[in-house]
């Protein structure tokens, strides 16, 4: 077998380490939302649950919700657009400034999610990190054995509904 490199190299390797367990933990994610056929992305996700909770928001604000970039907020509103989860229309004071906001479908989404999709998720990210102790490359480790050995949608809730 092949060594991992990336977990050998400990702090040398934190950004690709963690980078990497990110991506495993939004791939199954996204299974289990499309266990839930709610046609999105999970990346996306985090764009609407900003809008829900502080209502209205510009370009800029959704980057900076979100810990992202602003072509990058650019970018995933402009899928949201296309998919009609969001709208964007002036501000009323300031005519240069571009709101996005949930529309009907994007509030009825959220409210869906936050139903089914987000607890699973919670319970089952919760159950992958629980009992985690010591120095943060060990954590890493368990983390990505645990994952290994059962994705998200075995553990937490999740598993009790597809077990």
């Amino acid at each position: 077998m092949v060594e991992d490199v990336v977990r050998a190299l400990g702090f040398l390797c934190m950004g690709s380490r963690l980078r990497r367990i990110g991506e495993r933990l939004q791939a199954d994610t996204q299974q289990i939302i499309d266990a839930a056929s709610l046609g999105i992305q999970a990346g996306q996700f985090p764009f609407l649950a900003a809008i829900d909770r502080a209502g209205p928001l510009t370009i800029g604000e959704l980057a900076q919700a979100v810990g992202i970039t602003q072509p990058g907020a650019t970018r995933t509103t402009g899928q949201l657009l296309e998919l009609g989860f969001v709208d964007m229309q002036p501000a009323p004071d300031d005519q240069r400034r571009r709101l996005v906001s949930l529309t009907e479908k994007g509030q009825e989404l959220v409210d869906d999610a936050k139903r089914s999709v987000w607890p699973r998720v919670t319970a089952a990210v919760a159950d992958l990190c629980g009992n985690l102790d010591g120095p943060i490359l060990e954590q890493l480790a368990a983390i990505e054995d645990r994952l290994a050995q059962a994705p998200l949608k075995f553990r937490g809730a999740a598993k009790e509904e597809i077990g």
